[in-house]
């Protein structure tokens, strides 16, 4: 499965990963992004619509090669599944395999309407092709191949042309005339495409081309050793002469052809080397991008502590007085009695600019003996910077107070610390366990509207520490 592409599902061409890490071919992810505006991983859609992200957002400028998944699939074992043929090998190899099969079906490129095997291709043309005829430019006679070749033997009356010119030849070294076929169709060669493409192709199998020029040769040279023993006594020296120099053509496109192969294999030695330089250069930018993201996080995490500690110091009291404001009361009281945040705690405040640090929990549901009952009020003594220079344990008196908004009748509870309690010892860790009134008020009083202490579902609660 991961050697197929998100999109056609077929196997990967040129294998690009999203950061999603999801692979499609290089010209699907093209087109999605070409017709699809804000495209999104269809693979990410089907597995969980409920987790996309930025990173399922398709772009080609987002996307890496993935040169590890392109190398394991050029080495895939396959082999060719045309009839006939045995053929086996690598991934990387088929394609090359695929335009020299000689038992695959191609389409005549005379335009006869024939599917013939590539090796029959020859012999189609030489008898059995409608359209494979060639117009004598002496006689003006349209006669197939091998009547052109042999026709002023076997029909003197009608033609006297010399053939030591074939149409292969006059073809190859001619402009084309049909200019959706290769040049090199006249001896096997199937493609079709416009020029560009043939442009292209002719360039990219020469290798090919070669082999087809080579086996025409020896098909040439093998019937010109047949007609010769056959007809020694009565064949002119002069069509002797022509097929040698045919011969002597051919070995020179050949030759022209080899120094081709070997530009192109430098060509292609240089781009893959100039490719594992790329590689390199993109592996040293992943890293450079991955260190900034580090960077990144990091300055991050420096500045929502900063933006803590700017809150912590606009909401911050240091004379000893603390006014807390609780909203969405009914809200939190209902995620009380159900368990879901049971207590709630006040941001923190000093006794003094140098004093104790301490802040407030309450619990709107009740806690211990005041549980589903009364509102709970604690005192907490957390651990301060400057808890090394204080005397201990803490023994100043603590007032609370519940307003009532109206200024009618405020709650107000006040206690001394225990001096042998932990809850007022040194703290130890970031705070010392609560201490207060778990009954500090009634629910049914909190609640009750004779009385104004929750107010547009807002509350007040003060902290006085003498």
């Amino acid at each position: 499965q991961k050697y197929l592409c998100s999109n056609c599902n077929n196997i990967l061409k040129k294998a690009q990963q999203t950061l999603c890490g999801h692979r499609y071919c290089s010209a699907c992810l093209s087109w999605i992004v070409r017709n699809n505006k804000n495209a999104i991983c269809q693979i990410c859609k089907e597995e969980d619509p409920s987790t996309l992200s930025e990173e399922s957002l398709l772009a080609e400028e987002r996307a890496f090669g993935d040169a590890a998944i392109n190398k394991e699939i050029s080495e895939l074992k396959v082999h060719c599944v045309t009839l006939g043929c045995s053929w086996s090998g690598i991934m990387k190899n088929f394609e090359e395999h695929q335009s020299l099969c000689e038992y695959a079906l191609i389409s005549c490129h005379t335009g006869c309407g024939h599917m013939v095997m590539r090796k029959k291709l020859a012999d189609h043309l030489e008898n059995g092709c409608a359209n494979n005829v060639t117009v004598c430019q002496k006689c003006k006679q349209s006669l197939s191949s091998s009547e052109y070749q042999t026709g002023w033997r076997r029909k003197p009356e009608l033609c006297q042309c010399s053939p030591t010119t074939l149409p292969f030849s006059e073809n190859l070294s001619a402009p084309l005339t049909n200019k959706d076929g290769c040049r090199f169709s006249e001896v096997g060669c199937s493609f079709r495409g416009s020029k560009e493409k043939i442009k292209e192709h002719e360039k990219s199998a020469v290798g090919a081309h070669m082999l087809l020029l080579l086996q025409h040769i020896k098909q040439l040279k093998a019937s010109l050793c047949i007609a010769a023993k056959a007809a020694n006594s009565f064949i002119p020296q002069s069509e002797l002469n022509g097929n040698e120099n045919k011969l002597h053509v051919f070995e020179n496109i050949v030759a022209v052809l080899n120094k081709e192969v070997e530009t192109s294999n430098l060509e292609i030695s240089a781009f893959r080397r100039q490719s594992e330089l790329d590689q390199n250069i993109i592996r040293g930018l992943e890293l450079k991008i991955a260190e900034l993201h580090r960077c990144l996080t990091q300055k991050d995490a420096g500045l929502s502590s900063l933006h803590k500690s700017i809150l912590f110091s606009e909401q911050a009291s240091y004379d000893g007085v603390f006014l807390w404001k609780i909203t969405d009361v009914g809200r939190k009281l209902q995620d009380s009695v159900t368990g879901r945040t049971v207590s709630l705690y006040s941001p923190a405040f000093y006794t003094a600019k140098y004093g104790y640090k301490v802040c407030l929990r309450v619990y709107l549901n009740g806690d211990g003996t005041g549980k589903g009952t009364h509102l709970s009020l604690f005192f907490v003594v957390m651990k301060g910077d400057y808890d090394a220079l204080l005397p201990w344990p803490f023994r100043h008196k603590v007032t609370f107070m519940l307003l009532d908004q109206n200024n009618r009748e405020h709650i107000i509870d006040a206690f001394r610390p225990d001096l042998t309690s932990a809850s007022f010892q040194r703290p130890v860790n970031e705070m010392n366990v609560a201490s207060g009134c778990p009954m500090f008020l009634p629910l049914s009083k909190l609640q009750s509207p004779k009385y104004a202490y929750v107010k547009e579902d807002t509350l007040f609660l003060k902290c006085i520490i003498e």
